[in-house]
């Protein structure tokens, strides 16, 4: 499946589109988080590439990350609903809705500037160096997941 390019201005335009259609008050129409907490949940990847807030895994563990997750991750078939996630990306305290929205539309912006050169062969978090496609599947693929959770 092809995702959205969020590289291309766009592209990331329209995805601020469909976050901007949320309103504290949208409903999921599967699982566990409320609408804070998803987009508290979608700026966990834009922390990890942008922030030391969250340590790295090593040795043994990084390696069991990058040889089950990877695939499912900056592969190209669409996400489960109700698929497990990383404990870092679990969400289970209450989020300010427009504190969360703003840091999400922030990170899009940021991550478009910065383009796919910027990108291509930059380290992530647990995976190793990733082309800039891995890199748009990554958070084009999660960020299509919740929106469709959150019938946007």
């Amino acid at each position: 499946m092809e995702w959205k390019n969020l590289f291309e201005e766009k592209e990331s335009q329209e995805t601020i589109g469909r976050i901007n259609k949320l309103t504290a008050e949208t409903q999921p129409l599967w699982g566990k988080m409320n609408v804070s907490q998803m987009l508290a949940h979608c700026n966990v990847a834009y922390e990890l590439v942008y922030t030391d807030k969250h340590p790295k895994p090593k040795g043994f563990k990084k390696f069991m990350i990058k040889l089950f997750a990877k695939n499912i991750v900056v592969g190209p078939k669409p996400y489960k609903k109700n698929s497990p996630t990383s404990p870092i990306f679990v969400i289970s305290d209450e989020r300010d809705f427009q504190k969360e929205k703003g840091r999400l539309i922030e990170h899009l912006q940021k991550t478009q500037q910065l383009g796919a050169g910027h990108f291509e062969g930059k380290e992530s978090h647990a995976f190793g160096k990733l082309t800039s496609r891995e890199w748009n599947t990554l958070f084009s693929k999660h960020l299509d997941h919740h929106l469709q959770q959150f019938g946007v």
